[in-house]
């Protein structure tokens, strides 16, 4: 199909046709007719059953990639539903870079399965059901959006990448700034593809203000492109087009300025002073001379490789997108899709933008991408869709058309298939390999097993502080402790659990300045618990693990610790580069050993108790614990 001249998107932008059918030209066919579905047109409800169906999976076994995605998010969270939790140092009011407006929203979502009496670890996993299902939803309108401006069988590749590629099943359900950005980029790219009944321009600005504004604050550069083609096509318009235009701005960017202020407001109630969070957030990572460089650096080639991970062979299509598009335009002077060429290259621009922002960023993490995944996505689908354009093609003039028409189908069922199942041994080998911090807390919530007297129970966390999966996993008279281990750096602390009737109103740890904070990761001594303190400690032994004098192996203890529960971990510095990136069957006969999973034991212990007679009474006390007596 041949692409409209610049000239005429101009005048359907700015002058769109009064007529009945909804800004589509004037049709010699009479009114009643329908016109006929496109081939490979799928409807948009089937795609949001497709993506919300693989969201669910990833909600109930996606391992947390990320501590901050804990200890900034999920135990903020639970302070605010059941009184404690972690704290960081980001939410010192000293420091405010975190907004209780996002983790309130959050906690308003898990508030109703509270009320009903549900367990904590129905609220984990309700919540994080709650962010595939609104994920899903945002991907379904940008996917009709993609199939009514492109071409149906470009937003069929988009919907098979965004329902299969592992980078989405963790990104869709993190609980996450990125995440949260994600989805309202993806509101704001549909926004501005879609032209039909009149520009939507404020409400593209308005999506990416909020991704920004209660997300993360970097998100609002994917907003660029799109704003630069407004800003183009209104300067070779009319006078009423740029006026037209000009409101449409600041129309947006007024409802981005009510959303700021509501936050700000929210964040008050919290922090007691008036904090402008996503200015903080920009003012440390940009300009504070040390920012997040404190907590490590990463190569250029960092995201390239981390992507082609999580994205595998959908990347080089990506990155091919637009000399794929120019060659398309200039060589062979026909369009793919339905969008002007001046269009594609605004579609395809958001996703080179942010690889290129943050490949110049010394401090690298994978979540840093989250925004731009759906963006890859369209890339890779635009990219096969002019790769199969030109592989259909029958004229004589052409190469191609001289490979016989079987062959070129196999071709592409082979890379389908490829790809497909390349996601789908990423994605078994990850919940495989990693998800045993999400389940070795399930026997603590068995009471006829694992009591232990007192009111409260210390569940200890030395090397494995960074896989703790939040209290949301423990019952609730169970408190997670840090105990010291190799790490020298500032662990979370916890938000103040003073009770309201003191005086201190509502969440006094949201205001009251934590002690021994700093924005300097300096390690902190009042952050860790005695390990005789320890009712319960988690452990993780491997081959390639080393026994030190802060981490040692409390399996081999048997004398203190009860094994509770054991699940096989990767040993991922032991095992082999496949290994590590796919699933592979353990088969030590028929697989090389330098290709095979080598795995250690993630374990929950629990400290044992002998009984025995002191002093006429009969009393337990603590193995290995000198001087700690409980008495019956």
């Amino acid at each position: 199909m041949s692409s409209p001249n610049n000239g005429g998107a101009v005048r359907q932008r700015f002058k769109p046709p009064n007529n009945s059918s909804k800004g589509t030209t004037t049709s010699t066919k009479p009114p009643q007719r329908q016109p006929l579905k496109a081939p490979f047109q799928v409807e948009p409800v089937f795609a949001f059953y497709i993506l919300f169906a693989s969201h669910i999976i990833a909600a109930f076994y996606s391992p947390i990639q990320d501590c901050d995605e804990v200890f900034n998010y999920w135990e903020p969270t639970h302070y605010l539903t059941h009184g404690y939790g972690f704290q960081t140092w980001e939410y010192s009011p000293e420091y405010a870079i975190r907004s209780w407006t996002y983790t309130g929203i959050h906690a308003l979502v898990t508030l109703p399965a509270k009320l009903f009496g549900a367990s904590k670890t129905t609220e984990f996993y309700g919540l994080r059901i709650f962010l595939g299902f609104v994920c899903a939803l945002c991907e379904t309108r940008l996917f009709s959006k993609i199939s009514a401006t492109l071409n149906p069988r470009i937003a069929i590749t988009f919907l098979a990448i965004l329902a299969t590629s592992p980078g989405m099943f963790h990104a869709s359900v993190a609980y996450l700034p990125s995440s949260f950005a994600m989805y309202f980029s993806v509101l704001g790219m549909a926004a501005f593809m879609d032209w039909r009944g009149g520009l939507r321009t404020a409400q593209g600005i308005w999506m990416f203000g909020i991704g920004a504004c209660l997300g993360w604050p970097f998100a609002a550069a994917m907003v660029a492109p799109f704003l630069l083609e407004e800003i183009f096509l209104a300067s070779i318009s009319d006078k009423d087009g740029v006026i037209e235009t000009a409101w449409r701005i600041v129309d947006g960017t007024t409802r981005t300025l009510l959303t700021l202020t509501a936050q700000v407001c929210i964040d008050w109630f919290f922090y007691k002073k008036l904090v402008l969070v996503p200015l903080n957030i920009v003012l440390y990572n940009v300009f504070s001379g040390q920012g997040p460089d404190l907590y490590g650096t990463e190569p250029w080639h960092f995201y390239l490789r981390n992507l082609f991970l999580n994205f595998h062979i959908w990347l080089p299509l990506a990155l091919l997108s637009m000399p794929l598009l120019l060659t398309q335009h200039f060589l062979r002077a026909k369009g793919a899709t339905k969008a002007s060429y001046l269009r594609g290259i605004v579609f395809l621009t958001p996703f080179y933008l942010w690889l290129a922002i943050f490949t110049l960023q010394p401090h690298k993490e994978e979540r840093f991408m989250y925004p731009a995944y759906p963006a890859l996505a369209l890339n890779a689908a635009i990219s096969l869709h002019i790769i199969l354009a030109n592989l259909g093609s029958t004229d004589p003039k052409d190469t191609i058309s001289k490979i016989p028409v079987q062959l070129r189908f196999a071709g592409i069922l082979v890379f389908v298939t490829a790809a497909l199942g390349l996601s789908v041994l990423r994605t078994i080998g990850t919940i495989t390999a990693y998800n045993a911090p999400l389940s070795i807390y399930v026997p603590l919530h068995d009471p006829n097993t694992t009591s232990i007297s007192g009111s409260d129970t210390t569940v200890c966390l030395g090397k494995e502080w960074y896989r703790f999966p939040s209290h949301y996993l423990l019952p609730p008279n169970h408190r997670a402790k840090f105990i010291r281990s190799e790490f020298s750096g500032l662990l979370p602390g916890e938000f103040s659990d003073i009770p309201a009737s003191q005086g201190f109103g509502l969440f006094p740890g949201t205001w009251l300045v934590p002690p021994g904070m700093n924005d300097a990761n300096r390690e902190d001594a009042g952050k860790y618990t005695e390990l005789k303190r320890c009712d319960y400690v988690v452990d993780w032994q491997g081959p390639s693990t080393e026994v030190t004098g802060l981490e040692f192996n409390f399996m081999e203890d048997e004398t203190t610790w009860e094994r509770v529960v054991c699940e096989k971990f990767l040993d991922a510095a032991a095992t082999g580069v496949l290994g590590r990136m796919l699933w592979v069957p353990d088969l030590p006969g028929v697989v090389p050993a330098k290709m095979g999973r080598v795995w250690g034991r993630y374990c929950l212990l629990k400290r044992k108790k002998m009984e025995h007679v002191v002093s006429g009474k009969l009393a337990r006390t603590m193995d290995g614990v000198p001087g700690i007596e409980y008495m019956a």
